[in-house]
């Protein structure tokens, strides 16, 4: 034998054919036995959240749900709500961090009351934090909608019959003026109403009062009767000296065409006082 056939090396290595078959069959097994792991993990990862699922639906069905606001008043009526939850349910829902709740507590808390808050304009309100532009407009939209559930009641009827629905309803006519109101409310010789009008607007504490003026818009509307009135922007409804002074001067002025004077209401923050019914008349 040649030397250099002796040693020559092979191109590939001999592997025997079993050998091969055999790691075939491994690797096919093995790759099998993943599969059907994977398989098996998945059904039960499947089997678990079927579980869990049944088990959060009887925690729902069997546990007492949290009773809101909304649910509370439509079982018992409003009358057993808190001033903080009426106000929730006029919200109707939270804002980002904070529920109606919340929103409610804080607006009572800042205004000092359901009257304060309801008093408010629509800019005082859009500038507190969670209040959008639905919230706002259901607000501002409750003093209105009192009103015009008032007006019906003295417009149809002699005034003074329903004199309290009467000083209810300037109350809330003059209830989001931040500055003083002087009007009247002209009507004929049975009390039926002939017209409203707010005449003399002044600042925050003072409105200068022209009698001769007043005189003037009761011919006008040939009114045969007058109730006056007007607000204390400071809250306190007690009338002033000058409140009397310029009432004995209308009620002077206004004899002389034949005009009654039947009252004169001051509306403050929470209450209103009738200078009738204090005999300052």
């Amino acid at each position: 034998m040649a030397f250099g056939a002796r040693n020559a090396r092979p191109d590939r290595l001999s592997i025997p054919s079993e050998t091969v078959r055999g790691e075939v069959f491994r690797r096919f097994h093995i790759r099998a036995w993943q599969r059907r792991k994977a398989g098996n993990a998945k059904r039960e990862g499947a089997q678990r959240r079927r579980r869990l699922k049944a088990i959060q639906s009887a925690r729902v069905v069997h546990m007492p749900c949290r009773e809101g606001p909304r649910e509370r008043l439509l079982r018992t009526g409003p009358a057993a709500l808190r001033d903080t939850e009426l106000l929730a349910v006029l919200l109707g829902a939270g804002s980002g961090r904070h529920s109606a709740i919340a929103l409610a507590t804080g607006l009572i808390e800042r205004f000092g009351g359901i009257a304060g808050v309801l008093s408010q304009d629509a800019d005082t309100l859009a500038a507190m934090t969670g209040l959008g532009a639905a919230k706002v407009a259901a607000l501002v939209s409750v003093p209105e909608l009192l009103k015009r559930a008032e007006r019906p009641a003295i417009e149809h009827r002699p005034v003074w019959s329903c004199a309290k629905r009467v000083r209810r309803h300037i109350a809330l006519h003059l209830s989001s003026v931040k500055q003083e109101v002087f009007g009247a409310i002209f009507l004929t010789s049975r009390h039926h109403l002939l017209a409203q009008e707010d005449m003399f607007f002044g600042s925050v504490d003072r409105a200068s009062v022209y009698p001769r003026e007043v005189m003037k818009r009761c011919l006008h509307h040939n009114a045969a009767a007058i109730i006056l009135y007007h607000n204390h922007p400071s809250g306190v409804p007690e009338p002033s000296e000058m409140d009397k002074d310029i009432t004995a001067r209308l009620v002077t002025v206004l004899t002389e065409i034949d005009v009654e004077v039947i009252d004169h209401v001051v509306v403050g923050e929470m209450h209103n006082v009738s200078m009738a019914e204090k005999g300052m008349l």
